[in-house]
């Protein structure tokens, strides 16, 4: 009690320091009718379910029987099914797998109705167990919010807090020590530093951050009225903490979480770039064996950062981004040889045992991008109305890392999802009679840049120096350390040690690896513009929610604008639908090469050290700024691919070429608006689905495959059968589904060959030409594969798939050696067979035989969905928590994802 009396006291503190009254102040708010302000039309999914939490009894009855808290995982099935039912989807179908989503409860579904913080009234809804959440004033709804947010997700809050600290080790076991490495070695702050973010105010913003933090403030009060609860009545405690020894339970939340919160997950969803020195790799070995001139021609082949044949959101406007420097001016590419990543791991005792839970709690566990959106004009739907399915791909967690809300309150009327501890407002999803949502974009906003070492007094550093040379300043690194520490406990058996991390920080971003520019020894820094800045982009996300600020699609881009991550995001109301790329791009110097690291004096512009701001594209929205953008245009779409024409790859990216996965969605979509067709929205959730189990490598690269192999008789009768059946397999869609559910996919046989052959194809087909070393270092930059499963993507099982690989080079070679004509920004050269078609045939048939005998799924015994194969490429949710779910089969698709086709405007 005492400590209870503590924080309110602090909250009443702070809030009077912002004028701004406490929730406890105002009246109790009455719950709206069903629909109130509602635009109709609302639908969406959110697997396992919304309910995240388990009591310690609760823990032990699913342990012993099975049995699941209510809301649990009644998502689950809606999510899984539709696969299944996509063929034949219709308007009534629809509504079996999107549930309604509309603001307010049904009267026959209003359930527990409770006001845990004076002037706030929450109802859940018997349905789906979703929090409905009115205010009387906004502090109030906050409360509410932070409330809701411990009785779904409190253990899972605490497990991001402390992640996003890099002290998950310390809290939760051992198997999340490379987590904490990872975030210490990348976005590593003290908390001075995020005490910094909780201070800072956006020029410009003053106001808006003074709300954010009041904001905060009445969250914060709503998880610490929850916990103060727990700690008197174990049944409202998660069952979790016993499990990780924590047996106190939480402590109190404070602003900074939030901050590191929304730093991790921002670092993870939220940038691009920063692959400088991996790029600077290849091309240095591409010179080595093909010379100066011929080196770079091969460096930008793969490099791709502007392919003409990229398929992109906006279809036809220009948007030129880093544009490459006629003279290129400070260049900072290591010396062959002298490069040395840093260590992240200072030392260390104890020798853990190997991790029974891999990655621990979230390691391994996230895509790199894997959200999509799929909009249609009002000129191009069937019922002269825009349409939309959209959603994050955030992985697959239980209970899940998004959490739902519908929140009402003086500025704010908004339904939908939000990651846990930074879901003071609704990230994604709907308002009056508007609906958003977002797919990671990841433009360059990440720049490594080359400091000299230097000492004080002035003679030759050494490569260990720890002094840098900064507009003429020798000044030293700034020490940050972190010391983490674990003991074996029920949920992480990991062998009890510890680890101090160690990494540097300068005025120029965090030192990531030493070496000799020119036998210079340098630092190499990467420098990211949302670093310090992660919070900022509450603003944008604040006016989402905010009726007054969004009543059409330019507002809509405005607010989006105020958003710093990259980001493509996407609007619908019943006229328009609209889109824009958010990010904190910086102004470059324009005489640095952005692909690889620059001297430190090619800083960006108007780059401020302490502040750490810079110049950003554009400083102010216009009519068609900088950033790519569209409104009205016939249809929308993305899956993580190019944004539009002139908008330059980041330098890590070397993915977007001739093809991309949106390919699938996009075939969908124009065949349902060609000439006098037009589109239904269970069309365009069929189109979704069915892209969602088709294999990229299958329907985009078989064809140019098999018309090398066909121009010669097959002597093989094996290799034959294997070819003939892969041609089966793409004229029937190329899909990797069970549509029998007999446990096995259909042409089973075509999907291993295809699994098996495709990363000795690629070697058959440029290995010879690049060399065993310079094609073994493009595969460092850029994976062969990005295929379904635990194959490629460790044992994550995220679903997503096919977001990045070799797909592309494959599609414009063999397209190029078929049919130069046809192709549009070709290579500097053909690499299968050197050009020769026999050479290059007989060199892809003779992988393919090889690849008749392998088994590329390994010991999948138990895994509980099907077969090996299916097994393989299974959806598996990562447990952050007492409670498991079931696999499910493989589904390239968004987490969270909403159905929607507006009926009103206000």
């Amino acid at each position: 009690m005492r400590a209870s009396t503590k924080t309110f006291q602090l909250v009443a503190v702070v809030a009077a320091a912002f004028a701004v009254p406490l929730a406890g102040s105002a009246s109790a708010a009455s719950p709206a009718p069903y629909r109130h302000h509602d635009g109709h039309g609302f639908r969406d999914v959110l697997p396992p379910g919304t309910n995240g939490f388990v009591n310690g009894p609760q823990l032990l009855q699913f342990r012993v029987d099975g049995t699941r808290p209510p809301h649990n995982n009644d998502q689950y099935a809606k999510y899984r099914d539709l696969a299944y039912a996509a063929p034949t989807l219709n308007s009534k179908s629809l509504t079996r797998y999107f549930k309604d989503s509309s603001f307010g409860v049904r009267p026959a579904n209003v359930g527990r109705t409770y006001s845990p913080c004076q002037g706030v009234t929450i109802v859940r809804d018997t349905a789906y167990g979703v929090p409905h959440i009115y205010g009387a004033t906004r502090a109030a709804a906050m409360c509410g919010i932070g409330y809701a947010t411990a009785e779904d997700r409190l253990f899972f809050i605490d497990v991001l807090r402390h992640a996003g600290r890099a002290d998950l080790s310390t809290f939760a076991g051992g198997a999340n020590r490379s987590m904490d490495e990872e975030t210490w070695a990348d976005t590593p702050y003290t908390e001075k530093d995020l005490q910094r973010q909780v201070n800072y105010a956006p020029p410009g913003h003053v106001a808006d951050a003074n709300l954010l933090r009041t904001d905060i403030v009445n969250y914060d009060r709503g998880i610490n009225q929850y916990i103060a609860e727990a700690r008197l009545d174990p049944s409202k405690m998660p069952g979790e903490y016993a499990a990780v020894l924590q047996v106190s339970g939480p402590a109190d939340f404070k602003p900074t979480d939030s901050i590191a919160i929304a730093a991790l997950v921002g670092g993870i969803f939220g940038k691009g770039g920063g692959g400088e020195l991996g790029s600077a790799n290849v091309l240095r070995k591409a010179q080595t064996r093909f010379g100066r001139r011929g080196g770079r021609a091969i460096w930008r082949d793969f490099r791709t950062a502007n392919d003409p044949e990229a398929p992109t959101t906006v279809h036809h406007r220009r948007f030129p981004y880093e544009r490459p420097p006629r003279h290129r001016r400070g260049t900072a590419v290591p010396d062959a040889a002298s490069l040395k990543p840093s260590d992240v791991v200072a030392s260390s005792s104890g020798v853990p045992a190997p991790v029974t839970t891999a990655g621990g709690l979230l390691g391994g566990a996230f895509p790199s991008a894997a959200s999509n959106a799929l909009l249609i004009s009002a000129r191009e739907s069937a019922t002269g109305r825009p349409i939309a399915v959209m959603g994050p791909q955030v992985a697959y967690f239980s209970p899940q890392i998004l959490m739902e809300q519908d929140v009402h309150a003086p500025t704010i009327d908004a339904r939908g999802a939000a990651f846990p501890g930074v879901n003071l407002y609704v990230e994604l999803g709907h308002g009056r009679d508007y609906a958003w949502s977002a797919t990671s974009a990841g433009q360059d906003i990440v720049d490594t840049f080359a400091l000299p070492l230097c000492n004080t007094n002035g003679s030759k550093p050494a490569l260990s120096a720890d002094h840098y040379a900064f507009r003429g300043k020798c000044l030293p690194f700034e020490v940050l350390t972190k010391n983490i520490s674990w003991t074996p406990n029920p949920g992480d058996q990991t062998q009890q040690g510890s680890e101090t991390l160690r990494t540097l920080r300068s005025k120029m971003g965090i030192v990531v690896a030493r070496g000799r520019v020119r036998g210079k020894p340098v630092a190499y820094t990467k420098l990211r513009t949302t670093y310090f800045h992660e919070v900022d982009s509450a603003v944008g996300f604040s006016k989402l929610n905010d009726p007054s600020k969004v009543r059409g699609p330019h507002d809509f881009q405005r607010a989006t604008h105020d958003i710093s991550y990259t980001f493509n995001w996407f609007y619908a109301d019943n006229r328009h639908i609209a889109y824009f790329n958010s990010g904190a791009n910086p102004v470059r110097d324009p005489r640095a090469d952005t692909d690889l690291p620059v001297f430190g004096r090619y800083a960006w512009r108007d780059y401020h050290p302490n502040a750490l701001t810079q110049q950003r594209i554009p400083e102010k929205l216009t009519a068609f700024g900088r950033h790519p953008q569209a409104v009205d245009q016939n249809y929308l779409s993305s899956w993580n691919n190019k944004q539009a024409p002139g908008y330059r790859a980041a330098d890590g990216n070397f993915g977007y070429g001739s093809i991309f996965r949106v390919d699938s969605l996009d075939r969908r979509i124009e065949s349902g608006i060609r000439g006098p067709r037009k589109m239904s929205l269970p069309e365009l959730a069929r189109a979704m689905e069915e892209a969602g189990t088709v294999d990229m490598r299958a329907r985009e690269l078989l064809p140019s495959l098999l018309e090398v192999i066909r121009t010669r008789p097959i002597a093989q009768p094996a290799v034959r059968t294997a070819v003939a059946k892969l041609r089966a397999w793409l004229a029937d869609g190329a899909h990797r589904i069970d549509r029998n559910k007999n446990g096995t996919y259909e042409h089973t046989r075509a999907i291993q060959i295809m699994d098996s052959w495709f990363p000795q194809l690629l070697e058959a087909e440029f290995r010879p030409t690049l060399g065993q070393k310079l094609f073994d270092t493009i595969r460092s930059v850029i994976s062969f594969d990005d295929a379904p499963g635990g194959v490629h993507n460790g044992t994550a099982h995220v679903g997503s798939a096919y977001d990045g690989g070799w797909y592309h080079y494959v599609h414009k070679d063999l397209r190029t050696l078929l049919d130069p004509a046809s192709v549009r920004g070709r290579y500097s050269r053909i690499y299968c067979g050197g050009g020769d078609l026999g050479r290059c045939r007989a060199r892809l048939l003779a992988a393919l035989a090889r690849s008749l005998d392998d088994n590329p799924y390994g010991d999948n015994a138990g895994c509980g969905v099907g077969d090996d194969q299916m097994c393989n490429d299974a959806v598996k949710f990562r447990a952050v928590g007492g409670v498991t779910q079931p696999d499910m089969p493989w589904i390239n698709r968004p987490t969270y994802q909403q159905a929607v086709s507006i009926q009103h405007h206000r």
